[in-house]
């Protein structure tokens, strides 16, 4: 008996047959990661726009730490999370340590750098194209950088699926927040790593071909929003 033909025939049994773990695991995964972009897209579009019209004695310095940011591991992330949200941390009493919530809150502390990252150059390539108009129709700096933003609607638009993909495909940070509890805050990544180790080869396989559909989703639409982006006024 072929274990790995075996367990992949599984596997897709589970998928077409809409297994209830299966789309409970799923569900919760689109639901955290697409709180985590909202919230980010509230704070790092904001901090994006903010810091491309910004000048301010150590500017560039907190510009260089955004951008170090983008590399922050994910397991960092949770660990400081944690620690937060710990009992004996400052907003223990809380108790969001191992719900949904709290991983909704370390997920938005990794797509905000990105977010914000992304949102600042693309609002100074707008101003450099028509932000001379804006200024003399009196618009201050930060007014003429939100205004790029909401003009910039495809490149926003690219910016917040890029987080989604960063978001949906993270593991370090919601494991540790999370504690990959069944029926709880089980999400793709940690169940594939748990029933990975476990032998469970079969639901493993199962979520990692949905997250790689969701994944090859995003970056379908991030292409198809890109190829938009380079077609004529008129023709959008």
């Amino acid at each position: 008996m072929n274990t790995l033909a075996d367990s992949l025939s599984l596997a897709l049994q589970m998928i077409t047959r809409f297994d209830s773990e299966l789309l409970a695991i799923v569900g919760l995964s689109l639901k955290v990661s697409l709180s985590a972009c909202a919230l980010g897209a509230v704070l790092g579009l904001a901090l994006g726009a903010w810091l491309a019209v910004a000048r301010f004695p150590g500017h560039g310095g907190l510009v260089w730490l955004l951008n170090t940011l983008l590399a922050l591991p994910s397991v960092v992330v949770g660990l400081l999370v944690y620690l937060m949200l710990s009992r004996s941390g400052p907003l223990g009493s809380w108790g969001l340590l191992f719900t949904p919530t709290a991983m909704v809150i370390a997920q938005t502390i990794l797509v905000v750098p990105l977010i914000a990252a992304l949102s600042r150059r693309l609002v100074m390539d707008a101003l450099a194209e028509g932000g001379d108009q804006l200024a003399a129709l009196g618009a201050g700096p930060l007014l003429r950088a939100l205004l790029m933003l909401a003009h910039q609607r495809l490149g926003v638009l690219t910016v917040m699926l890029t987080a989604f993909g960063r978001a949906v495909a993270e593991v370090g940070a919601v494991m540790i927040v999370g504690g990959n509890i069944l029926g709880n805050t089980r999400v793709m990544t940690t169940a594939i790593a748990l029933e990975t180790s476990k032998g469970d080869l079969p639901l493993a396989l199962a979520l990692g071909a949905v997250l790689l559909g969701v994944v090859g989703l995003v970056n379908g639409l991030i292409a198809l929003v890109q190829r938009g982006s380079h077609l004529p006024a008129e023709a959008l």
